[in-house]
């Protein structure tokens, strides 16, 4: 039973990959432009040797081939780890800027979709049986999960960071710091961590909170709610019955807006410089870079399918009808 499931979500999975990398490879490509006229307008000073140095960079990161010689090479790259040199940061590899810019996006983003998801549901649950908190909340709540992320970054930029001058609003730490484990960088680091989080964090949290307030409403009003109610049981047991109940849906959103929330990670780093992939991806565009576009593109498709195939696990899990649809007993 749970074979026949894996077999077949992993399927889907393989099969989302392989277009998602081909597009990947492919929309760089389409960009306006010529990344070789950049990385040479560089090397202003090497006039004589110009046209044999842009011989050697196009034979180098094979941009001489044809197009299907180029892809094949790709995937044959892929298939060893190797996602090319950098042409905007000659000559670093890809695999090494990125995996320095995905440390910064773990740490952002993680706490922001764990906590926003555990407190947006309790504070839903709240508001979806106690009216007065419900009036009071529900307009904060809208209010959250209709701002854009980037919109509601410059918001706390101008406020915490210009106006009340808190916390910093740029970059991941301070010029002056090095990275390390002393006490200082933590604490400085934190610093600048808090505005990113803060705008990720509030604008899911109102999402999550309409949705479970829906859900509590729906659940309670629901048959087995009025029969636990006529059997003489606690408010409070069967409010526990609805909120379980209602936290399936609400795993089930988390698999949906993933891809929205990794592009929500990515502007909310753009508006604080934020060293993560959101950032290293707009140098990547802005420079033509396609073999780093093509690995931070690579990493986030990666990272969303991995993502929503732990939900699509821990579903089954929690849910025994899914578990149960494959054995044909639902």
């Amino acid at each position: 039973m749970q074979n026949k499931y894996f077999r077949k979500k992993i399927i889907i999975y393989l099969i989302t990959f392989f277009f998602a990398v081909t597009l990947n490879w492919l929309i760089p490509r389409f960009m306006p432009g010529d990344p070789m006229s950049l990385l040479m307008a560089k090397l202003h000073g090497l006039n004589e040797g110009k046209a044999a140095l842009k011989s050697f960079f196009l034979d180098s990161f094979g941009l001489n081939k044809s197009f299907f010689e180029q892809y094949l090479d790709f995937w044959k790259a892929l298939f060893t780890g190797d996602f090319g040199v950098s042409i905007y940061l000659y000559p670093k590899p890809v695999i090494e800027i990125i995996s320095k810019a995905a440390i910064y996006d773990i740490v952002l983003l993680l706490p922001a979709v764990i906590l926003s998801w555990i407190f947006g549901n309790k504070l839903g649950a709240i508001s979806g049986v106690n009216k007065k908190i419900d009036n009071i909340l529900m307009p904060i709540f809208y209010f959250l999960t209709s701002s854009p992320y980037f919109w509601f970054a410059v918001i706390l930029v101008y406020v915490l960071g210009v106006v009340m001058g808190l916390f910093p609003i740029n970059g991941a730490y301070s010029s002056t710091m090095l990275p390390s484990f002393s006490f200082s960088f933590i604490i400085d680091f934190f610093k600048h961590w808090i505005l990113p989080f803060l705008s990720l964090f509030s604008v899911m949290l109102g999402g999550w909170a309409i949705g479970m307030r829906n859900m509590i409403i729906y659940e309670m009003g629901s048959n087995y709610s009025k029969y636990m109610e006529a059997l003489g049981s606690s408010k409070k047991l069967i409010r526990k019955y609805a909120f379980r109940n209602a936290e399936l849906p609400q795993v089930t959103g988390l698999a949906l807006s993933l891809g929205t929330i990794i592009a929500g990670n990515l502007t909310t780093q753009i508006v604080f410089s934020y060293p993560g992939l959101g950032y290293t991806l707009l140098k990547a565009i802005l420079n033509q870079d396609y073999f780093l576009v093509q690995g931070c593109f690579l990493f986030i498709i990666i990272g969303v399918l991995l993502a929503n195939f732990l939900v699509d696990i821990l579903y089954m899990f929690i849910d025994p009808r899914v578990r149960y649809s494959y054995s044909g007993e639902v």
